[in-house]
């Protein structure tokens, strides 16, 4: 297409958008940079890059009509490229407007004719935009290069959604990137033929922008839908779209009327992204199924390590480098984690889903979760914290796992993990869900779901549902009994648990007898210096301070403070609690100073590692607080 001074009107696609908003500043550098003559004994090259539906199609259209009333002498051409019958029909019409000879024939070479038009000093000053150059292959093999002009009085401007067409067109400085509108540009965007009833309060329309992300594309198409509804409301829009991921994908694969796009090509966001899906697909196969992985993941922070390795390190970057060329995923200012814009995401699960793979897909990432899994441990705290979020993003989906058993491990493991955090209602949950499948798969009797179900009751227990927990540990403790053994390491967990929840009950009398029987069997299998032990002892101890007995509890929690530290570090969990069970012991004697000296040492600390809201952060505070209170009161 061909635009020319002495021309009033132009044909689509590239007419003159009114109501254009944002973008002034990139608008100002790209006029100063396109005019030919700016490189001199060069042809200048420009590029504007950004995600699908961004609005490169739309800054290029207002620069052109910008830089044709600021310059016009010049000549401005017009082509898409988004396959080559559509770039040499371009071509034929710029060789009409120039009037070229043998243009009209049949068999004419029309790119190789409007080339060698260009690069003739008698054509003047041009400036040839380029529009939708994505496709890689259409570039190399198709040779589109090979039949762009090259002349010191053009200059040509791209726009690509593909970071890798710019390094392919050599345009070096002048690569111009789109970002999200500003909210004040959003809200123009959005309210554009839409009626004041439609509008509702700033707190919709700053909501529903939100969950756009800005995206000019899907804002024209939440524009669109509404101005043809007068009924619908901006909060009813947002309603649509938050209701569900499925709803969400519905409105986004919308097809909406605007006379600012192409004809030839589809206006629904959904069908824009799904354009780079089949291209990524068609050139890079590994990439495209990292895309399958990504879209169950959460779409902040993903770990690059949760992606398959492929053949090597340094393939999975390069295929990692293709999905940030199309900007599917952001950076994070950190090599090793990225973000996925959140409407692709959708966008990228439906498409996975309508191919028939989404079990496929499934259970290979769960595989690749179970790998990569860390044990929850306390020392693993930094790694398995990281991947949580997308381990249970991917969780909800097992029963589309084909070898669903397999996997229980993963699930109990994320359920430890939610317990270590304090997160009791969601580790009850998933061990509630691991243990349902166990008793199917391996049986109730089956040690491993004998473990699950002390998982089970030590949730219950945190959680104060005494009567529930002790009803799963008798159960377990006399099945330990019979399959492990009485002296088993496993069973004398068990009766520490017990004494756990009966305490918590009262039960004093079973009590005592079952921590002393339990301390004594840990001191002969294990020995007084054994982790474990010190477990027994612990218990002993909080025995022992419910019957009174203060001086007894507050020696033992010392000693077992003492070896804590000596052994796990003052930082690990476990020292934390000897702390702050010492300091209750020291405050039950009326030792209060004591008591404040050492509690907020257990409260920085649990600060630090279990974070501000776990319960045991919560409970060293309210100690904490009770201690100085106690002091006052007793200075008064």
């Amino acid at each position: 297409m061909f635009l020319s001074s002495s021309e009033t009107t132009f044909p689509r696609p590239v007419s003159l958008n009114e109501n254009f908003v944002g973008w002034e500043g990139m608008l100002s550098q790209l006029l100063e940079r396109l005019p030919p003559n700016t490189q001199p004994n060069a042809c200048q090259r420009t590029v504007i890059e950004g995600l699908g539906g961004i609005g490169k199609t739309q800054v290029a259209i207002e620069a052109a009509y910008r830089f044709r009333e600021s310059h016009p002498d010049c000549s401005v051409f017009w082509v898409l490229a988004v396959d080559m019958t559509m770039f040499e029909g371009a071509y034929r019409e710029i060789g009409r407007a120039l009037e070229i000879e043998g243009i009209e024939h049949d068999k004419a070479d029309v790119k190789a004719l409007v080339k060698k038009s260009l690069d003739r000093d008698e054509a003047g000053p041009w400036l040839l935009i380029v529009d939708n150059a994505d496709d890689m292959l259409l570039l190399n093999e198709g040779q589109l290069m090979s039949h762009l002009p090259f002349s010191r009085d053009g200059s040509i401007l791209f726009t690509t959604r593909n970071h890798h067409v710019a390094a392919r067109v050599e345009a070096r400085q002048g690569v111009h990137r789109l970002d999200q509108l500003s909210d004040s540009e959003s809200e123009r965007l959005l309210h554009r033929g839409l009626q004041p009833s439609q509008i509702d309060d700033a707190q919709s329309t700053t909501e529903l922008l939100k969950y756009l992300v800005h995206l000019p594309l899907a804002i024209r198409q939440a524009s669109a839908y509404m101005a043809c509804r007068m009924n619908v409301t901006i909060e009813n829009y947002l309603g649509y779209c938050t209701s569900s991921n499925q709803i969400m994908v519905k409105m986004l694969s919308k097809d909406f009327d605007d006379q600012d796009r192409y004809e030839e090509i589809r206006n629904p966001v959904a069908t824009t992204w799904l354009i780079s899906f089949e291209q990524i697909s068609r050139d890079d196969p590994l990439a495209a199924g990292f895309l399958g992985f990504i879209c169950y993941f959460e779409e902040k922070d993903i770990p690059v390590s949760l992606l398959p390795t492929g053949a090597d390190e340094v393939q999975r970057d390069e295929e990692i480098s293709t999905l940030r060329a199309y900007v599917f995923i952001l950076d994070r200012g950190t090599p090793d984690r990225f973000d996925v814009h959140r409407l692709a995401h959708l966008v990228m699960r439906n498409w996975v889903r309508t191919q028939g793979k989404q079990s496929q897909q499934v259970t290979v990432i769960i595989q690749q979760l179970s790998k990569e899994f860390p044990p929850p441990k306390h020392e693993n705290r930094s790694k398995w914290a990281l991947y949580l979020p997308h381990v249970q993003a991917v969780l909800p989906l097992m029963d589309e796992c084909s070898e669903r058993e397999r996997f229980v491990p993963s699930q109990s493991n994320v359920a430890y993990c939610y317990f270590l955090l304090g997160k009791y209602s969601k580790a009850e949950q998933i061990f509630m869900e691991v243990l349902e499948v166990m008793n199917i798969t391996i049986g109730h009797g089956h040690i491993g779901t004998l473990r699950t179900m002390q998982n089970l009751a030590c949730v219950l227990s945190e959680q104060g549902k005494y009567s529930e927990a002790e009803f799963q540990y008798r159960e377990i403790f006399e099945m330990r009994k019979i399959l492990q053994g009485h002296e088993h390491s496993d069973t004398i967990d068990s009766m520490n648990n017990l004494v756990a929840v009966l305490s918590g009950q009262g039960k004093n009398s079973e009590v005592e007898t079952i921590s002393w029987q339990a301390l004594a069997l840990r001191e002969t299998v294990l020995g007084h210096d054994h982790p474990d032990t010190w477990h027994s002892m612990h218990s002993l101890a909080l025995m022992l301070s419910d019957q009174g007995k203060y001086s007894e509890a507050e020696q033992m929690h010392r000693e077992i403070l003492a070896l804590r530290e000596a052994r796990l570090g003052y930082k690990h969990p476990f020292a934390l609690y000897s702390r702050g069970s010492h300091a209750l012991e020291l405050s039950h004697q009326g030792k209060q100073e004591a008591a404040t000296q050492q509690q907020p040492k257990a409260l920085k600390g649990f600060k630090k590692v279990l974070g501000e809201e776990h319960r045991r952060t919560l409970d060293c505070m309210y100690n904490l607080a009770l201690y100085l209170y106690n002091v006052t009161v007793r200075l008064d």
